[in-house]
């Protein structure tokens, strides 16, 4: 960038940061805020705790402590000073067992050794809202024709994504993205305007083509996916960048215009409402102007925003405005198979999503396959939750 270019860019950011009031509040609404208070409680408060596996946690969280200790130790480990240093959690990741030759005992002092669990809550209200996301499957071809005509595209080298908390840590969480015009950054196309093709040529490149739009567009919302190729072969594709428009829920529209009900909205309502509307449907999808651009994946599963592979059930996507990326969390939440025992197991916090927003409030990974996908798609759970501190940490 240029030096007119950069004191552009800067100016941008001064502005964005004057609307975050703190690291750990978010203004939403008019005037409202959602702050994270934590509340220190002891394991034997958390009902189940004693009954998880969490050796299973053991192995998500092995992950997140790969990336934990290549980190600067000095730097701000989390959206909060509250959350301590890097160098803290590093102490924990250091003597962490190996998750293989751990029993769920074993892995269960681990965390009761070096955590204190903290009950979250947003400004006192501890029940929060959790669904779920998983990898769904798809149907492609690396060419386009027959069937196979809705591209997955790749992230545009025009793209400019920013990470607004590499330059203030107040605003730590927030992001924007857009095409650099005249030494400005300007806004990027939206999903409507990506789909009539007005992306530059030279930009826009698919690297797969699928034969549903509908599929395409769950698959943008899950952020990764399996493609069945023609030729039999399957490639794992997962999240490269996002256009920088504002996530909408279609359900939440679908609602609104009383098509469906908050009680029977699901992805599978929302699905079968598409598939009998294909025209309003294509117009209701456009409402969401998010757009996701793909990667091709050579891991043995997704990869989340954390940069790692996601384990599950053990890894919950949150926001991280107020939530650390590797940070343990025991949920405790209703179960979506009805009269079910409520989900209580130790997860960690490893991708985020549009529609994760709040400081109680998360997005389980279920895997992939049809009981993962029936699961995910039906989960709007309330629950709580306690995130686990170092506990060299008193915030």
């Amino acid at each position: 960038m240029g030096r007119m270019m950069l004191i552009r860019f800067f100016a941008i950011l001064i502005i964005l940061a004057g609307s975050v009031s703190c690291s750990l509040e978010r203004e939403v609404g008019m005037g409202k805020e959602q702050t994270l208070n934590l509340m220190p409680v002891s394991f034997s408060e958390l009902a189940g705790w004693h009954e998880d596996n969490q050796d299973a946690a053991l192995l998500a969280f092995s992950r997140s402590c790969e990336k934990i200790l290549k980190r600067n130790p000095e730097d701000q480990f989390g959206p909060s000073p509250d959350m301590g240093m890097v160098k803290d959690w590093q102490a924990a990741c250091a003597h962490l067992p190996d998750w293989e030759l751990s029993t769920p005992e074993q892995a269960r002092s681990y965390f009761e050794e070096w955590f204190i669990p903290y009950v979250m809550s947003n400004n006192g209200n501890e029940e929060g809202l959790f669904t779920g996301y998983y990898e769904p499957g798809l149907r492609g071809s690396l060419s386009k024709g027959g069937q196979y005509t809705i591209p997955l595209r790749t992230r545009p080298g025009d793209l400019v994504m920013v990470n607004l908390g590499e330059f203030r840590d107040e605003l730590k969480g927030q992001r924007i993205a857009g095409r650099v015009v005249g030494g400005n950054l300007k806004p990027y196309e939206d999903r409507g305007a990506i789909e009539d093709g007005k992306l530059p040529h030279q930009v826009d490149v698919p690297l797969v083509w699928v034969d549903s739009a509908v599929d395409a567009f769950f698959l943008q919302v899950q952020g990764s996916g399996l493609i069945e190729l023609d030729i039999g072969e399957v490639m794992r594709v997962g999240y490269d960048g996002q256009n920088g428009h504002i996530y909408t829920a279609i359900g939440k529209e679908l609602v609104t215009r009383g098509e469906l009900t908050k009680d029977n909205v699901s992805m599978q309502t929302i699905r079968a409402w598409l598939a009998e509307h294909p025209e309003e449907g294509r117009e209701v999808m456009r409402l969401n102007k998010s757009y996701v651009f793909f990667r091709k994946l050579e891991t043995d599963g997704p990869v989340g925003a954390e940069g790692v592979v996601l384990v599950p059930e053990r890894s919950l996507a949150v926001d991280p405005v107020f939530v650390p990326y590797g940070a343990p969390i025991f949920l405790d939440a209703e179960n979506p198979e009805g009269g079910a025992p409520n989900i209580r197991s130790l997860v960690i916090a490893q991708d985020t999503g549009g529609a994760i927003k709040g400081p109680v409030r998360g997005d389980l990974f279920w895997g992939h396959g049809e009981r993962e996908a029936a699961m995910a798609g039906v989960m709007k759970s309330k629950g709580r939750a306690f995130l686990l501190i170092p506990k060299a940490l008193k915030p």
